[in-house]
């Protein structure tokens, strides 16, 4: 049997340097807005005919970032039920896997023919840190892909997870107003792992440009205390 070789098709561009923030699953938090540029022997423009006919996407992709382990793991620990409860691998979407290939289903917002990048995707909705490399693009289907009756495992019941946030109006003026209502919805998400929401931290969050830094109050809100040009990457205990 020949071997397959699997190359990178492109690359999507999000505010996302590292893991820490990024949404826990694509959809989540539709107000973020990420682009996709192709590799160039895949710019082909024929490559994209009818894609304007759809307003969702699979995209598959590569878990670049993740260390894999040596040999099969057959258990993981999702951070959604503390860290501690296990799980078989294949009844969760953790990146360590035997093939660290992630599957996201996004919003397709527009399509722009450039000069330098020829076709590039806009599309909101991803879950994927910046400069993830995709490994392929297909179209969603709702009449065969959409399963409303479809149960949720142990995710339904943690889908409502969020946090109160209060993001002091001096500080949110520093984020650019297109950026704001997706960093806010990120926020609401509580970037925090179940484990890590220690009382009186303060954590910082790579973001765009930024380093937004946060805690919680006495009434378990997160409060956003500082928003500077970024210089911690990615998640961090700041004191």
């Amino acid at each position: 049997m020949n071997k397959r070789v699997v190359k990178y098709i492109g690359k999507l561009y999000s505010d996302f340097p590292t893991k820490f923030g990024v949404p826990r699953q694509s959809g989540l938090v539709p107000s973020l807005e990420s682009r996709i540029i192709m590799e160039p022997e895949y710019r082909n423009p024929q490559a994209f005919l009818g894609i304007e006919e759809y307003s969702h996407l699979w995209l598959l992709w590569d878990f670049s970032m993740v260390e894999q382990k040596k040999g099969f793991t057959a258990t993981v620990c999702p951070p959604r039920l503390g860290g501690k409860e296990k799980r078989g691998v294949f009844a969760t979407r953790s990146p360590f896997r035997p093939n660290p290939i992630g599957l996201s289903c996004v919003k397709l917002e527009r399509v722009e023919r450039t000069k330098e990048y020829g076709t590039v995707l806009y599309v909101s909705g991803a879950d994927l840190m910046d400069q993830t490399p995709i490994l392929d693009i297909k179209p969603y289907l709702p009449y065969t892909d959409s399963h409303p009756e479809a149960l949720g495992g142990f995710g339904e019941a943690h889908k409502e997870d969020g946090i109160e946030v209060d993001f002091p109006e001096e500080l949110l003026q520093r984020i650019p107003v297109e950026k704001r209502e997706g960093l806010l919805d990120v926020l609401k998400q509580d970037p925090r792992a179940a484990f890590q929401k220690q009382p009186g931290n303060v954590y910082g969050m790579g973001f765009g440009e930024y380093d937004i830094r946060f805690e919680t109050n006495e009434s378990g809100q997160l409060v956003v205390c500082g928003v500077e040009e970024r210089l911690s990457e990615g998640f961090k205990k700041v004191k």
